[in-house]
């Protein structure tokens, strides 16, 4: 059985956050099927750990560069003002639910979800 794990963001709190890209790094070295997916309040955070001057933007850039991002809410980006952040750094957007990531999808391929 492989080991696959959805990791939702909402919080928008960047102390919150820093667990999902830690243990979003950790179950990929574990050899976990791990993705991130960005939503609410964590839109606000594109930008901020984009900046290399910020404390976490280095485990950021580590989980963007293995593609671990699987998608940010496109509903979301727009409504917090990150999505012109979002598509200057390529990251794809989802918008499958009314515009927002559709955790069914994730559940019909076997993921399990944590929220964050």
């Amino acid at each position: 059985m492989a080991k696959k794990i959805a990791l939702f963001a909402f919080n928008g709190d960047v102390t919150c956050f820093v667990h999902v890209l830690l243990n979003a790094l950790e179950m990929n070295q574990k050899g976990y099927d791990v993705k991130i997916v960005m939503e609410g309040a964590a839109m606000r955070l594109i930008s901020e750990l984009a900046d290399s001057a910020k404390p976490l933007s280095n485990l950021y850039r580590q989980v963007k560069e293995m593609g671990l991002i699987d998608c940010v809410c496109n509903a979301c980006a727009a409504k917090t003002g990150a999505l012109e952040a979002a598509t200057e750094q390529w990251l794809p957007l989802c918008e499958e639910m009314s515009g927002h990531a559709s955790m069914t999808k994730y559940l019909e391929q076997g993921y399990v979800i944590i929220t964050f």
